[in-house]
């Protein structure tokens, strides 16, 4: 499993049932997939740098889960088709302290860092 972070930027004229709704149903996939839901962080309205769709203004929610790639596609997809989602984002979330995500299974070291060398021949 892969720990990802999404950034969903909602529509402000959507009412707060719609908002969870659309968060809800996300939740509902990172499960269905077999991953892990591990929060939501409600930003609330923030002002955008430029219009989108003729709107100043989004409702922004972080949410953090741990997932496979593949669920990770269809959250995507969904997202995509869903009115109410201006822009969303997905990203892989590191440790903390780390600019490498840990392989599974493979070598690191207590604090994380990759202790392979890229050079060493297999």
């Amino acid at each position: 499993m892969i720990d990802y972070e999404i950034l969903l930027m909602l529509d402000p004229d959507l009412a707060e049932e719609r908002q969870e709704e659309i968060v809800k149903r996300t939740r509902d996939l990172v499960e269905a997939g077999g991953g892990t839901w591990e929060g939501q962080d409600a930003w609330g309205r923030r002002r955008l740098a430029y219009e989108i769709d003729h709107k100043t203004d989004g409702v922004y929610h972080l949410l953090s889960f741990s997932a496979e790639a593949e669920t990770l596609d269809e959250i995507a997809r969904v997202l995509k088709i869903d009115d109410g989602v201006m822009r969303h984002m997905a990203t892989r979330r590191y440790k903390p302290g780390s600019t490498q995500p840990v392989a599974a299974g493979g070598p690191a070291s207590e604090d994380g860092a990759d202790t392979t060398d890229p050079l060493e021949e297999e």
